[in-house]
């Protein structure tokens, strides 16, 4: 079980536990923090996008192809920063205890 941070799009912070074996997105979703993951998670959609926090930016699993290629398809109409994820992509376990995000915009 790790425990999260995460800021909303209204700003508001929040602290859940997280199993492991679980999605972030899926997280964020259950939790009702206005992440739709349409795609359920297959990294198709860029509706799960947030921002990793720069501490934790080298501690999360890189980036895939696919990933990167949503990231950069979306960024035509949300604003990407370096830390941008997509939250389906980045699984818990442990090691994320702590993790820091922030909700990014909606595309």
């Amino acid at each position: 079980m790790a425990k999260i941070q995460i800021k909303d799009r209204d700003g508001a912070e929040h602290s859940l536990e997280a199993p492991s074996g679980t999605t972030l997105m899926e997280l964020l979703r259950d939790e009702d923090l206005d992440v739709e993951g349409t795609c359920g998670g297959i990294c198709s959609c860029g509706t799960c996008h947030v921002y990793v926090s720069e501490d934790w930016a080298g501690r999360v699993p890189a980036k895939g192809e696919d990933e990167d290629m949503m990231l950069e398809a979306i960024g035509e109409v949300v604003e990407l920063r370096p830390t941008s994820r997509l939250s389906c992509q980045i699984e818990i376990d442990d090691s994320l205890d702590g993790l820091s995000v922030e909700i990014g915009p909606v595309a």
